[in-house]
């Protein structure tokens, strides 16, 4: 698989105009927390911010998310410089930072809340979510089926503020410690060039 990385030939262009370039992406594998944390360490994002998408229930809070029966999964709302980071890397990192063949699980977390989506929110980010996935399929990059959902984006409810910077509000609580920190630590071995 290509190797993600920003183009530092990019960074010669004028800082206003690095500035002005803004993409958004939605993408839900797991817990928001977990994602959350992976997305801010990145050049080129500009502000994370964890919600709930792809359900039918108007301004659903944490309690009615977690209920299962509206829909909505928890996922991260990216908007990023596509002059420094691509969709492409993001797809690429959303990928090897979750497990996207496990139907409505990450883990220990089970529901339809954590199930592995991505809401387009371009006809372009459709077809580059697709073609990405099938170069996965053909490459036999998992063991078993990818079932990341795809659709796309209609609307984006942001998470209550205690969700919000969770990871690093919260770093010492025992789910950021056993959790969270072991896969920021593996990312950060395998991606130091995409680190802010």
């Amino acid at each position: 698989m290509r190797r993600c990385g920003v183009n530092s030939k990019l960074f010669k262009l004028m800082p206003n105009e690095l500035e002005n370039k803004k993409e958004v992406a939605v993408f839900g594998g797991g817990c928001f927390w977990c994602t959350e944390a992976i997305f801010q360490m990145l050049q080129g994002v500009r502000s994370v911010k964890s919600g709930y998408a792809g359900g039918t229930k108007p301004n659903p809070t944490y309690e009615d998310v977690c209920t299962d029966s509206d829909g909505h999964a928890e996922v991260v709302k990216i908007e990023f410089n596509p002059a420094i980071i691509k969709f492409r890397d993001l797809l690429e990192i959303f990928f090897a930072t979750h497990n996207p063949t496990t139907l409505n699980q990450q883990g220990n977390d089970h529901g339809g809340q954590y199930r592995s989506i991505i809401l387009y929110a371009t006809p372009e980010q459709k077809t580059e979510a697709e073609n990405y996935i099938e170069l996965l399929t053909l490459q036999n990059e998992f063991d078993k089926p990818i079932v990341t959902e795809l659709k796309p984006l209609n609307e984006f409810y942001e998470a209550e503020n205690y969700h919000q910077n969770y990871y690093h509000n919260n770093e010492s609580k025992p789910y950021c410690q056993i959790i969270i920190s072991p896969k920021l630590a593996k990312f950060k071995a395998h991606h130091p060039k995409l680190i802010n």
